[in-house]
């Protein structure tokens, strides 16, 4: 395996900021903590004052490709703790000095705060959600926890959990919702082919997209099934297309089969990144009643190609809805109002919403600057 992916470290040293990411996935992952991470890693490494960012990774799937021209994404950290732990050991004992230590998961934080302390560097911790909602079961995280000097949290509401158990003033926290690329979506023509694929001719498509994963039963998925039989009734060409795979993919198909639904209802597996724009097309109306998202991105993503969408009062979703003004929210556990949300989306034209701009991509690297630029200037 080769040890490292990205700048040759026998090169000489360059003038500007190194920083040391430890991270579970990015470059080789799935799913929405992998893509945040490589929007952080493609964002640190776009600012100018960065000469090198080090990333190691817990998980990846080989041979990677796309990486930032200023990444060293140490690929000897895979393969279990001994490696991760091993090549670790290899950055804190290399004669190149970091600036920084970027903990891109809270139960990584005993070895960021460790590496922080070796380094003598301020420590960036980032939060997502449930993960940080509630006080770790793990000893050492709890421990550690507390020694950041910055926190990031991708929501408001990930920053409010996390301050209820964990001390830390306002001044050294900031918000940092996830990235949209806009250009990678917007509004196109419904694929035919994707469409027959999944028997949508001639229906009135509603989706939800994520994990179908058994310790993650707060999506929403639960909640639209219990209300389609209610649809059906109003709107009997509706089929409700769960996107995405998963363990719990079984209960949810026994469901919508108790509920006779069945033929309502389309599971389609795991779906590849470069389909993710046009199964998202194939959608009328994105819905996601959520109840323990962090923030929720994929209703960015639905909104990025035009699809009326609708969250949660309950959770991050409400924030990547920036409160109403671009999707509607529901009370999840109020089904009446979820059944009159899910007809109204239906119901209207596909449009991007004035103000999705709020996350692009350019908004999310300046955001995560400034914050780098305050961390380095002053430590708490």
């Amino acid at each position: 395996m080769d040890h490292a992916v990205g700048i040759d470290e026998t090169a000489p040293p360059t003038r500007g900021r190194r920083i040391l990411v430890l991270l579970t996935d990015a470059f080789g992952g799935h799913g929405g903590i992998a893509l945040y991470n490589r929007d952080v890693l493609r964002a640190l490494c776009e600012d100018p004052d960065t000469a090198e960012v080090v990333a190691l990774p817990r998980l990846a799937r080989l041979p990677l490709s796309d990486l930032p021209e200023k990444l060293t994404f140490d690929v000897s950290a895979l393969g279990g703790t001994i490696a991760y732990l091993r090549a670790l050991g290899g950055q804190l004992m290399s004669n190149r000095p970091f600036d920084a230590v970027y903990c891109a998961h809270i139960n990584l934080m005993p070895l960021a705060a460790l590496a922080a302390r070796i380094l003598r560097v301020p420590l960036i911790l980032a939060i997502y959600g449930i993960d940080a909602w509630e006080r770790s079961p793990r000893r050492l995280v709890r421990a550690a926890v507390g020694r950041a000097d910055r926190v990031l949290s991708i929501s408001r509401i990930t920053l409010d959990r996390f301050r209820s158990w964990q001390s830390y003033p306002e001044t050294v926290c900031a918000l940092m919702p996830n990235a949209i690329h806009l250009d990678e979506f917007g509004i196109g023509t419904r694929d035919t082919a994707l469409a027959a694929r999944y028997g949508l001719d001639g229906h009135r498509v509603v989706m939800t997209f994520g994990r179908l994963a058994g310790n993650e039963r707060y999506k929403g998925f639960d909640e639209v099934l219990e209300a389609m039989p209610a649809l059906i009734g109003q709107m009997p060409d509706i089929v409700y297309v769960i996107a995405g795979d998963g363990g719990d993919r079984g209960r949810l198909e026994e469901k919508a089969a108790s509920l006779g639904i069945t033929d309502h209802v389309v599971f389609t597996g795991m779906v590849a990144e470069e389909e993710k724009a046009a199964l998202y097309r194939l959608a009328d109306a994105y819905v996601m009643p959520s109840r323990g998202e962090g923030f929720g991105f994929v209703l960015l993503e639905a909104m990025a190609c035009g699809v009326p969408t609708i969250g949660s009062t309950l959770d991050g979703g409400r924030e990547a809805l920036r409160d109403g003004m671009l999707g509607e929210l529901v009370d999840p556990a109020d089904r009446a109002a979820l059944i009159d949300a899910i007809v109204r989306a239906l119901d209207k034209p596909k449009v991007i919403p004035a103000g999705l701009d709020y996350f692009a991509f350019p908004e999310f690297s300046r955001r995560l600057k400034d914050a780098i630029d305050r961390t380095l200037v002053g430590r708490r």
